[in-house]
């Protein structure tokens, strides 16, 4: 994902501190939490209470779009998760420079969506033996993995890892199985950046269920 030059980075050093005030629900809520320290395990909205899950698959503009479709999923953002650095910055991530990856982080309906549809997606999309990218991407920023919010999370996702591992005789998965650390949200123009048309201006469609070919993109 090259933003070079479109958004003016590399170079000159890594961009301003990202207004997560300016960016709709859920970015500004997520922002609280990590900046807390916390991810945390739901949230509610509008009296009615969501489960949260994170999930990396490279670069974090398809895999988004990818669970958009999924039913029960209500609310989706794209960030950085799983490193150390506080309000890490697109150029920054991408330097390599604050240990953090992609990531997607979705809030879901339990009624609706089960976590282990969630996963199903998940293992859809990434190819769990890359290590350290996905396709075209390539660097620690694009590692995959799941990470559980809750224990419930952590036994359902352990166990699906185990019946993957399965599949792959002499061959140990990439991906990543860990505790979510706190989620930072990306920049507004990486919000749902596929449905808004991305770099072609060709909006692709978030409806739920939608098979389209995802055009990672734009």
């Amino acid at each position: 994902m090259i933003f070079d030059k479109l958004f003016g980075g590399g170079g000159g050093g890594y961009a301003a501190k990202i207004d997560y005030t300016a960016i709709p629900y859920p970015v500004p809520e997520l922002a609280s939490a990590a900046l807390e320290g916390k991810a945390p395990e739901q949230m509610e909205r509008n009296g009615k209470t969501y489960k949260l899950a994170t999930f990396a698959g490279g670069c974090f503009w398809g895999l988004e779009l990818a669970y958009q479709r999924v039913p029960g999923v209500e609310y989706t953002g794209v960030g950085y998760t799983q490193g150390p650095e506080t309000e890490p910055t697109y150029s920054a991530v991408c330097a390599g420079a604050t240990g953090h990856t992609e990531a997607i982080i979705v809030l879901y309906d339990p009624n609706e969506c089960s976590y282990e549809t969630l996963l199903d997606a998940f293992f859809s999309r990434v190819d769990p033996l890359t290590v350290n990218g996905q396709g075209n991407d390539r660097g620690k920023q694009y590692r995959t993995g799941v990470y559980y919010h809750s224990k419930e999370q952590e036994d359902i996702a352990k166990a699906r890892f185990a019946l993957e591992q399965e599949k792959y005789s002499g061959r140990k998965i990439a991906s990543e199985c860990l505790k979510a650390e706190p989620f930072w949200p990306a920049e507004k123009y990486h919000q749902q950046y596929l449905e808004k048309g991305g770099r072609s201006n060709s909006p692709q469609s978030a409806q739920k269920g939608s098979t389209d070919t995802i055009r990672c993109y734009g």
